[in-house]
């Protein structure tokens, strides 16, 4: 007789149909956002050199994206304007004839299945970089909260007008879920829902978006209204906050690297969890794939299970197109 226990962990590994059967963690298209830059103009189609596969895109060129991520079953678009104007608070971005406005139209008229959602921020919009007004144009790069959460809550009417489904605040002012409701409330948009970055770091990982949405601040960074990543004692009431404002989604930014905060998020809050698999973990898994040190298949599959093993509900990727065909 051997001590060994009779317990052996292996027999329910031992072929692929019994691991399947098994699978704890299983990835739908259903769960998938995929991200799409759209500017100005006709027929463009402007590769991002720091993320393999992704343009930035005119109205026409994103329609015909998505129509053939509806082919492939994708089922909700986030949206990011890069216009040719800025000011210094950022007006183009409730300009209902700007891309982002005409686009979505353009995507509920053709594709009424669709979800689209909007990012409402103004960092790409204002021409100083940041993510609303600036309290001092000469002083430090500070952003006046008050003043910016109307500029926000026009963004979010806008959107809402030219049929967004879901609105999608991403600028951490304090209040703007509220700001936003408001507005869409009182605009006869009621039933637009909000999908809140609510838990959304100053992060290195963004780097390449920056580069893809052209709107890197000119001084300072945004460190004075993103969060800071080592403390995590702000998690809970930041989310709270804003589910009390009446986010109906809430969402963590960065994923991949903030497990530990989906997981918090998952079990402190019963709304739908949103998280971004950002464009630095992106780029990091295309830039190690491209050396030869990684799958990139097998890698983006096993990041994006772990995003969803966490708590994440729905999962932002630009990894969205090819995990089609991959899972």
């Amino acid at each position: 007789m051997t001590s060994f226990p009779t317990r052996r962990l292996r027999r329910l590994r031992r072929n692929q149909t019994m691991r399947d059967m098994l699978a704890g963690v299983r990835l739908s298209v259903d769960e998938l956002i995929a991200p799409l830059f759209v500017r100005e103009g006709t027929g463009v189609r402007n590769p991002i050199e720091s993320m393999p596969g992704q343009f930035q895109l005119s109205v026409d060129t994103a329609l015909e994206t998505a129509r053939r991520w509806a082919d492939l079953g994708l089922r909700a678009v986030l949206l990011f304007g890069i216009p040719d104007t800025k000011d210094a608070v950022g007006s183009e971005a409730w300009n209902d004839s700007a891309a982002v406005q005409r686009l979505t139209a353009e995507i509920k008229g053709a594709l009424p299945d669709m979800l689209v959602i909007t990012d409402v921020c103004l960092c790409e919009y204002t021409d100083h970089g940041h993510c609303g007004t600036l309290l001092d144009r000469e002083g430090p790069a500070d952003v006046d909260n008050d003043a910016t959460l109307e500029s926000l809550a026009r963004v979010a009417a806008s959107h809402a007008r030219c049929g967004a489904d879901i609105v999608a605040p991403s600028a951490m002012m304090d209040g703007q879920v509220q700001a936003i409701r408001y507005m869409l409330d009182a605009d006869g948009f009621a039933d637009t829902a909000i999908m809140s970055y609510a838990v959304k770091f100053a992060s290195a990982m963004y780097g390449p978006f920056r580069q893809a949405a052209e709107g890197a601040p000119k001084s300072g960074d945004r460190k004075t209204y993103q969060m800071d990543y080592r403390t995590p004692l702000q998690i809970r009431p930041e989310t709270a906050q804003d589910a009390a404002e009446g986010a109906d989604i809430l969402m963590v930014k960065p994923a991949w690297t903030y497990l530990d905060v989906i997981s918090e998020v998952r079990r402190n809050f019963d709304q739908p969890l949103a998280a971004y698999h950002v464009s630095g973990e992106f780029s990091v898994l295309h830039a190690a794939a491209e050396n030869g040190w990684i799958d990139l298949e097998n890698a983006a599959v096993e990041v994006t299970s772990a995003i969803k093993r966490a708590g994440a509900d729905l999962i932002i990727t630009y990894f969205a197109e090819q995990l089609t065909q991959w899972i």
